[in-house]
């Protein structure tokens, strides 16, 4: 398979400025946000000319103490074969916590939460990862995530853990050079050292971001240009290995196109001063051949030139990115180990401390858990925002602080579209709405959107609505 090239997280909002920016090879979308029967005709188009299209996944949680949900996997499953995509990708990381395995209530991070780097959670995380693996038609590749914080009682530096779950998987990895640099910041550790342990012929993109620093604590927004200390990174990065494909990902706060390609003329320079071979438009950059016993990485520029071969050991066989069956029949699912019971008692303890307000886990840094507990709640009150934007629009200046109050003491326990109803509900329960105007739209908000289908908006409809409403004392 050739390798992916230089490319750029596709997203509705720089839709049109991606389809007309020069030297597009590929491009990412999350998958969660594409219906496969509904395919957007931007990202048709894109195929039409050649231009590979990869599903990211942001929800299945494979770094959790649950198996992965099967309708999630068949989910991505059917958004690969949709695309046409060569591998699908997911990251290394717990979305949800609690439920059967803690006899406690399901709770959802609406964001992805480091796992501890302990035996017990590689164990978990390498069962997880061979399921998807079975249920998917491509191949997998797995990322690494930005932290805000740390585990206490941590048994292996990331680049171990990386190393040991590809080499016990074959699962290749999206190495996020942004978020090296971010846990470099947050929790001091050494991009040089990671990429020094990462089995490198295992890498089957990466991704390149920015984001910004507040208080001493970097936030991996994906909202700011790219700064030199991340492109310093993916230099050091391709001076060892040349990448198959690097992406530029931004979802909020989209500057002009020029601007977008320009922090892709920055990544490609990057490339080159590392020595790798700078990603081309139409020639895929690259392309990997596997020999026996070790990887080589053989690269080729656009007319036939050789570039230079990385020979390495590999912690195992690289995948045949062209052909990956799925599994022919399920396995039978066997009780939950003691390593997925612990993973499970301990993450539902800090996502609970984190969403819910309960005491934080000994061994945490408290500073460091409120500081994601306030960046959680954040997050969600923008992405409940988007989901339902008449919300900030009925209520005005008051809607982020009150989703805020109300985010402090109610977890989300469903997605995003529930936590908006949820959110409504909360307000007209509890009469925080003071203005009658508003407090009237949001009621017509979630009675229409609450039910199991919409109401209707027929004139004898609405006067039986009325009169129900009179008869009631409403």
């Amino acid at each position: 398979m050739r390798a992916l090239g230089a490319g750029i997280g596709w997203r509705p909002e720089i839709a049109d400025a991606v389809e007309r920016m020069p030297g597009i090879d590929w491009v990412e979308a999350v998958a969660e946000n594409v219906c496969p029967g509904h395919l957007p005709p931007s990202l048709l188009r894109l195929r039409e000319r050649g231009v590979t299209v990869v599903p990211h996944g942001v929800s299945l949680g494979l770094g959790g103490a649950d198996r992965p949900d099967p309708h999630r996997l068949t989910a991505l499953a059917e958004r690969a074969e949709a695309l046409g995509s060569p591998l699908v990708t997911e990251h290394i990381a717990f979305v949800r916590a609690g439920g059967p395995l803690t006899a406690s209530p399901l709770l959802e991070a609406g964001h992805l939460l480091p796992v501890p780097r302990t035996r017990d959670a590689l164990d978990v995380l390498c069962e997880n990862v061979r399921i998807a693996q079975d249920a998917l038609p491509v191949p997998l590749a797995v990322e690494n995530i930005a932290a805000l914080l740390s585990w206490p009682g941590e048994e292996m530096t990331e680049g171990q853990f990386l190393y040991d779950l590809a080499d016990r998987t074959g699962v290749r990895l999206l190495i996020d050079v942004a978020n090296l640099h971010t846990n470099h910041v947050n929790r001091g550790e050494d991009p040089a050292e990671a990429l020094g342990e990462l089995p490198l012929e295992a890498i089957a993109y990466v991704h390149v971001a920015g984001g910004v620093e507040r208080d001493g604590v970097w936030h991996d927004s994906h909202a700011h240009p790219v700064p030199a200390p991340v492109l310093a990174v993916l230099t050091d990065l391709a001076s060892r290995v040349s990448p198959p494909g690097v992406l530029l990902e931004r979802d909020e706060n989209f500057p002009e196109p020029a601007e977008l390609e320009g922090e892709l003329a920055a990544i490609r320079a990057a490339v080159e001063r590392g020595g790798g071979q700078r990603p081309r438009a139409g020639t895929g950059g690259a392309r990997a051949a596997v020999t026996a016993g070790s990887v080589t990485t053989a690269v080729t520029a656009t007319g036939g030139t050789p570039g230079t071969a990385v020979r390495t050991a590999p912690p195992a066989p690289a995948p045949d990115l062209t052909a990956h069956p799925r599994a022919t029949a399920p396995a039978p699912v066997a009780a939950p180990s003691p390593a997925r019971q612990r993973l499970a008692v301990a993450q539902a303890a800090l996502l609970s401390a984190l969403v819910g307000g309960t005491p934080v886990p000994e061994g945490f840094d408290r500073v460091r858990v409120g500081v994601q507990a306030r960046a959680l709640a954040a997050k969600r009150a923008d992405v409940v925002g988007k989901v339902a934007p008449e919300l900030p629009v009925i209520l005005g200046e008051s809607y982020r602080p009150a989703f805020l109050g109300y985010a402090h003491g109610h977890p989300m326990t469903g997605g995003y579209r529930r936590d908006a109803l949820d959110f409504a509900e909360h307000l007209l329960r509890a009469g925080d709405v003071r203005d009658a105007a508003a407090r009237g739209a949001l009621r017509e908000w979630w009675l229409e959107r609450s039910g199991p289908a919409p109401r209707s908006h027929r004139p004898a409809a609405r006067l039986a609505r009325a009169t129900r409403r009179v008869l009631l004392g409403r």
